[in-house]
C-alpha cells in the first residue's frame, strides 16, 4: 500500500498521481517497445503518461512514452517534456497529421468528446465514432488499449450492483451512443486486422480537482444542493485508472476484451453528501429523490485481473474535505454525475 497522509497541495497531489504501484513497474521491466499516448493533455492523460514515466525509471528499462495531442494548453505540453516524455502537436482528425505520426507497438487511446456534446453532434461522432478507426487502421499491427465509458449501459437496478462486461449495452443520449460507435468500430478494426485490443469502460475517475467526489464536496462547502436522483456512482482514483490502463497493455486479446474500471463500491450520493456535511458542519441540503435505477458498473472482472485499487473510498473522502478545507484548486469541469437523460 502507498503513501497514506493526507493530500493538501498540488505537490502532494502530483506526487500520488504519479507514483507507480509495484505491479505497474514490474509490467513495465517486460514490457516491449515504447508507448504512444493519443489524447494525452486531458484530464486525465498528463498524469498517466508521468506515472509510466516513473515506471519506466524505476524498472531501469529504456522504453519511450510518447504523448501526442493538439496541446491547446501549451504549459501541458512543456511540463510533460520537462519530465522525459517525448511530445507531438497533432489533430487526430487531420488525415495528412495523423499519417505523419510514428509507428509505436503499444498504443493508449484516449482522445475523445463528452462535455459540450449537446448542439455539437457531428463533432462528438466524429471524435468519438469515426476517429476510432482511422486510428485502428494506422496502429493495425500494434496493440491498443482504448477508454470507453460506462455510459454505454444502460440504467440498472441498484439492487443488481450494477451492470458486468456481458450485459447488454444501452446506450442513452447521443454521447453515450457515439462511446458505443467507437467500441464498435474499434471491434471490427480488431478483427479484421487481428490487432490485440482492450476496452476500459470507466466511471468515474477522480482526482482532487475533478470528479464526484469533488463535486459533492463543493455543493456541499458552498451550501448548495445536492441532487440525489441519480443516488449511487461507482468511483476511481485516477492514479489507480491510470496504473491499470497501463498495464491492459498486457491483457490485450482479439476479439477485443472489455473490461469495466472502477472502484468496488456502489457509492450513494445522500451518504456521500452527509459524510461532508458532517466533516465540514455545514448540514448538506439534499434534493430530489433517489431512483431505484442508477448508471453503475460492476467491476468485479478488472479487480480479479490486478486488484483492487490501491485508494480506496475513505481515503478518497479524507484526502477531498482536507483540500477543500485547505482551498485546493478545481479544473472546473464538473461530472454532471446528476444526469439521467444523456445530455452533456
Amino acid at each position: 500500500m502507498g503513501d497514506r497522509r493526507l493530500v493538501t497541495n498540488q505537490a502532494e497531489l502530483d506526487q500520488r498521481l504519479e507514483t507507480p504501484s509495484k505491479a505497474l513497474t514490474e509490467w513495465m521491466a517486460r514490457c516491449e517497445g515504447d508507448i504512444l499516448i493519443l489524447g494525452v493533455a486531458g484530464k486525465m492523460g498528463p498524469s498517466l503518461a508521468r506515472r509510466t514515466q516513473n515506471a519506466i525509471r524505476a524498472a531501469g528499462v529504456n522504453t519511450k512514452v510518447i504523448g501526442a495531442s493538439r496541446f491547446s494548453d501549451a504549459s501541458i505540453r512543456a511540463q510533460l517534456e520537462a519530465q522525459g516524455i517525448d511530445t507531438i502537436a497533432v489533430d487526430l482528425l487531420e488525415e495528412i497529421q495523423l499519417a505523419k505520426l510514428p509507428d509505436a507497438p503499444n498504443v493508449i487511446y484516449m482522445a475523445g468528446h463528452k462535455f459540450g456534446t449537446t448542439g455539437r453532434e457531428p463533432y462528438t461522432w466524429a471524435m468519438n465514432a469515426y476517429l476510432p478507426g482511422r486510428i485502428a487502421e494506422k496502429y493495425r499491427h500494434s496493440r491498443i488499449v482504448a477508454f470507453s465509458s460506462g455510459n454505454v449501459y444502460p440504467m440498472s437496478l441498484v439492487s443488481l450492483g450494477g451492470s458486468k462486461e456481458t450485459d447488454d449495452p444501452g446506450p442513452i443520449g447521443e454521447y453515450a451512443q457515439s462511446c458505443l460507435g467507437r467500441e464498435r468500430i474499434l471491434q471490427y478494426s480488431c478483427l479484421a486486422h487481428e490487432t490485440p485490443m482492450v476496452l476500459l469502460r470507466l466511471n468515474y475517475a477522480m482526482d482532487l480537482r475533478y470528479g464526484v467526489l469533488h463535486d459533492v464536496a463543493t455543493l456541499v462547502f458552498e451550501e448548495k444542493p445536492v441532487d440525489v436522483t441519480m443516488g449511487y456512482v461507482n468511483v476511481i482514483w485516477q492514479g489507480d485508472a491510470n496504473d491499470i490502463a497501463v498495464r491492459s497493455l498486457e491483457a490485450c486479446s482479439v476479439p477485443a476484451r472489455i473490461i469495466n474500471l472502477t472502484g468496488p463500491e456502489m457509492v450513494s450520493i445522500r451518504w456521500l453528501a452527509e459524510q461532508f456535511g458532517q466533516r465540514f458542519g455545514r448540514p448538506p441540503i439534499i434534493v430530489g429523490e433517489e431512483r431505484q435505477t442508477a448508471l453503475l458498473n460492476n467491476a468485479e472482472k478488472c479487480h480479479r485481473q490486478f486488484g483492487l485499487p490501491e485508494v480506496r473510498l475513505q481515503e478518497l473522502i479524507d484526502w477531498t474535505v482536507a483540500w477543500v478545507l485547505h482551498g485546493g484548486s478545481s479544473l472546473n469541469k464538473p461530472t454532471h454525475f446528476q444526469e439521467v437523460q444523456g445530455r452533456f
